[in-house]
Order: structure tokens, then sequence, then C-alpha cells
């Protein structure tokens, strides 16, 4: 049976460039295509793919939100596609239900092997990205602290994080007091001080 795979990515030509790469493939079939984030979740509802390939700018965040919410689709595995992926967006992808990443330098035959990995259940990262990108240096914040506190450094009030997280206000609040107590500052925006002085975020 071929793998059922939808490409979501907002430029055309490259939508379409790796619409025709796919379907190369003997064992892949193209089933769906969205041009923009917010179209990929309601194309994936609708064909159901196995494996959704989200394309995007290496550092917009709305794609990873739709790549986790495409993930908790039944049977739907997403991969996430970029010419460069922030510290941030890696971190916040592996922390989350998101099922791999591969850059665009990447081979065919690499990219290939990802779709099939990621369809038999595995999850598909590039050990050096990844490393790099979860490397604390000293840091004495938990990921899933670190995430909370780069959404609010982004803006994000304490619901809104609570959304892109899947977890309660109440958890986020708890979260954002344990950061601001193990980096010994006095509150939220003295915290984000030193983990942006740390590098940290």
């Amino acid at each position: 049976m071929p793998i059922d795979v939808m490409v979501s990515d907002d430029l055309q030509l490259s939508r379409c460039a790796l619409t025709a790469l796919l379907e190369r493939s003997d064992d892949i079939r193209v089933v769906g295509s969205a041009d923009a984030s917010l179209d990929a979740l309601e194309c994936a509802e609708t064909h159901r793919p196995d494996v959704a390939i989200i394309s995007f700018e290496g550092a917009d965040t709305d794609a990873i939100v739709i790549a986790e919410k495409i993930a908790t689709l039944p049977g739907c595995r997403s991969l996430l596609l970029a010419s460069a992926f922030s510290r941030t967006i890696v971190r916040q992808a592996f922390t989350s239900g998101i099922d791999g990443m591969v850059q665009r330098s990447a081979p065919p035959r690499q990219f290939f092997d990802a779709i099939h990995r990621v369809h038999q259940g595995e999850r598909v990262f590039d050990a050096e990205l990844t490393v790099a990108a979860l490397a604390n240096g000293g840091c004495p914040l938990t990921l899933r602290e670190l995430s909370v506190l780069e959404y609010v450094a982004q803006g994000d009030t304490v619901l809104e994080v609570a959304a892109r997280l899947h977890l309660s206000e109440g958890t986020v609040r708890n979260y954002l007091s344990s950061v601001v107590a193990k980096l010994g500052a006095r509150n939220r925006i003295d915290a984000l001080r030193i983990a942006r002085d740390s590098h940290w975020i």
C-alpha cells in the first residue's frame, strides 16, 4: 500500500516541485496540497494523509502549531521541511507531538527515508541540529519551562501559551513561577532578561 502524503507550502512553485518529486516514488501517493498553514489543517482533516509535510520558513511558529494539531489526527503524522530551523523551533518541535524535521538541503534519498521512517512510527530529527538546540549551556530550566518562556518572550498571554502547549492556564502559571524562582528573578520580565542575556532563548 502506498503512503498517502499531503504537502503544504505557501509558495506555488515550491509546492508543485515538491509534489512532483514525491510522485516519482512508486510507494508514495500525494492525496492533497495546501498553500497556507491554516489551509493545511483543513486539508489534513479532509484527506487524512499518513504523513503531512509542512514546508515553511524556519522561524514561523504558526507552522509548528498547525503541525502539532495535524499530528493529533488519527493515523496522521507530521514532518517539517525548511531551509533552516531556529533553536526555538527545533526545541518546540522536539518537545511537541511533531514527528520529524528535514532541511531543504537534504538529498532526496534522505527526505524519502524520513517520510518512510515517520510513517513507521519513528521520530526523525537531525542529531546535530537537535543537540545544538537542546543543549542548555548551564541553564537550570527544563525544556518545557524554556518553551513556555519562549512563547511569553514572543508576546503570548498565559491563555495563548496554554492553548499552544495544550496545558491549563494554572499549569502555565506554575511553570512561570518555577522559572522566576530558578533564575532568582524578581518577576517574569526579569526572568526573560536573564534568559536572553544568557542566550538560553
